[in-house]
């Protein structure tokens, strides 16, 4: 390394919030696409931080911002700081195979090296830590060509008997040395305690963080290795609503801090890129990709019509991941259908309204409908099939919590004669992802009710996730227009003798915004209408009349 090198070493992981191992048991990677995009605000702002105090930096990505943000690498790359990778999603090191390792991290490197034109030396594990059990990773990276590493963990007593492991240094492997640079840790009875990375800096309290740091400088002739997250700068981002406590103690503590914590470390201590303090160079050019020739239009076939109904209420935090979730679906399930949406404003306190406007309002495919005052999810969805011109509609929540995608699952069976196609959870083919315990048992203890009283034996009468035939709902009128509304529609479609079908689906938490469902009021409006179902069934007493659709 040169005399002129900075002495220390500053590393930026470039992920968005949702793309975090806090919430990868309610968000997966496969959900990353529908988030509100803000990494780039939040690099550029990492960038100017950076440019403020005189600081360069190594920015690690995963491949899978390369491929869908790769202005933001190339951005990083031309204002001087270095980009490295991590591998195509944020993987643990535990989950994978040294052949999935090895494919994952060369993929990862062409995507990166395709976004900045520039040759990718170093890498870092995208989830967690490599640990005592996992160095066969670092003769994988060393095989295919990384020149560094920065994954190495010394945290607790992991490498407590290899001191030397503790900063930066040379591994040896089987295809040749490979740096490494583990995050600083201080030692403290015989543990290791990181003192500047991420979430020990956001988390800790900043005075001993700055004494450990401070004396690191002084007594150690190895740098000084800091990191954090681009996320970890925007106070302003989404709040998780799926997650857990624990994790969102664990995201979200500090951030109006942090940006001001970040600027005092940078300002207290020289910092550098890795590449530019091991003085590495690298010979090896970019492989240039290959467009292939566009293949030709395959011939247009007539679509199925399908009416896709979204009720809406106080769902301003909900509709940028809604409009992504619809626009992947459209382009993707909703392919093989002529597809078009109504979106119901059901009296919205909040921008819901304005926003749905600014999305879909221009657009040919999608219709806007509003109540002039909150009556109601039922209601909403009544209005919405009232407004579809076509004989299929399909109703999902704003929320998704259940994935539209699950449409195309749904459709085939609705043939002729069936009136309803209802999405169950609770089928022994469905499945629940982290919906809580309290509300399954709800769940199942209304189905069980409804199944007494109903000809059609379902396990889910709640859902507001169906698909039904216009005609079968046209002009119905509810006494309850809100949640338990969604189980009247079915009882009223099943004493007039309607066919439905239950298609097992996958319910997930709700990921943003929070749920309007009042618990003790909507058991208690459910125990009504099971009681005024058993009377019309086995009394012929008339259900009470109630309003119908349309937008007043």
């Amino acid at each position: 390394m040169t005399a002129e090198a900075a002495p220390n070493i500053l590393t930026v992981m470039i992920e968005d919030y949702y793309q975090v191992g806090a919430f990868s048991r309610v968000i997966p990677s496969s959900h990353w696409g529908r988030f509100e995009a803000r990494v780039k605000g939040n690099t550029e702002t990492t960038l100017d931080l950076l440019d403020e105090t005189g600081c360069r930096a190594t920015f690690f990505a995963c491949s899978w911002i390369a491929d869908h943000h790769p202005e933001i690498l190339a951005e990083v790359a031309r204002r001087g700081h270095e980009v490295a990778c991590q591998g195509y999603v944020h993987h643990n090191i535990r989950d994978m195979t040294p052949e999935t390792f090895r494919d994952d991290v060369r993929r990862s490197r062409d995507a990166v090296e395709q976004a900045t034109g520039l040759p990718v030396q170093g890498f870092r594990i995208g989830r967690g830590w490599i640990g005592p059990r996992d160095l066969w990773a670092l003769g994988v990276l060393a095989e295919v060509g990384f020149a560094y590493d920065a994954s190495l963990g010394p945290i607790g007593r992991a490498f407590a008997d290899k001191p030397g492991w503790l900063t930066v240094h040379q591994h040896p492997t089987e295809a040749g040395p490979l740096w490494e640079v583990p995050v600083s840790s201080l030692g403290v009875a015989g543990w290791s305690v990181p003192i500047s990375g991420g979430n020990y800096l956001r988390q800790l309290p900043e005075r001993p963080l700055r004494w450990a740091a401070d004396r690191w400088v002084r007594r150690q002739a190895a740098p000084l290795v800091m990191y954090f997250h681009v996320w970890e700068l925007d106070a302003d981002q989404p709040s998780i609503a799926a997650a857990g406590r624990l994790q969102r103690l664990r995201h979200y503590r500090n951030l109006d801090a942090m940006t001001a914590r970040v600027r005092r470390f940078l300002e207290a201590f020289p910092f550098t890129g890795i590449a530019d303090h091991l003085d590495l160079s690298s010979d090896r050019e970019v492989a240039a990709t290959s467009t292939a020739a566009e293949a030709p239009a395959a011939a247009v076939e007539t679509r199925r019509p399908l009416t896709v109904v979204i009720p809406c209420y106080n769902e301003e935090t909900a509709l940028p991941y809604l409009k992504r979730t619809l626009e992947r679906f459209a382009a993707t399930a909703g392919a093989p259908y002529d597809t078009r949406f109504v979106f119901v404003d059901d009296g919205n306190q909040d921008a819901t309204w304005t926003i749905l406007g600014e999305y879909f309002g221009d657009r040919a495919d999608c219709q806007l409908v509003r109540h002039g005052t909150n009556r109601g999810v039922a209601a909403a969805v009544l209005t919405g099939i009232e407004a579809a011109t076509t004989d299929v509609v399909a109703v999902i929540d704003a929320d998704c919590t259940f994935d539209p995608h699950q449409i195309a699952t749904m459709m085939p069976l609705m043939e002729d004669g069936v009136d309803v196609v209802s999405a169950s959870p609770m089928h022994r083919l469905g499945e629940v992802v982290n919906v809580p315990a309290w509300r399954l048992a709800l769940s199942h203890g209304a189905a069980f009710l409804y199944r007494l009283v109903l000809h059609h034996k379902a396990t889910s009468y709640t859902s507001c996730f169906r698909i039904y035939r216009r005609e079968a709902v046209a002009g119905m009128t509810l006494a309850n227009e809100g949640f338990c509304g969604m189980a009247e529609i079915l009882g009223r479609l099943d004493l007039a003798g309607a066919r439905i079908v239950e298609c097992p689906a996958v319910l997930e938490a709700r990921l943003l915004g929070r749920s309007k469902i009042n618990t003790v009021r909507t058991i208690a409006d459910h125990l009504r209408l099971i009681a005024r179902l058993a009377a019309a069934r086995w009394l012929g007493t008339p259900l009470p009349a109630g309003r119908g659709a349309g937008a007043r």
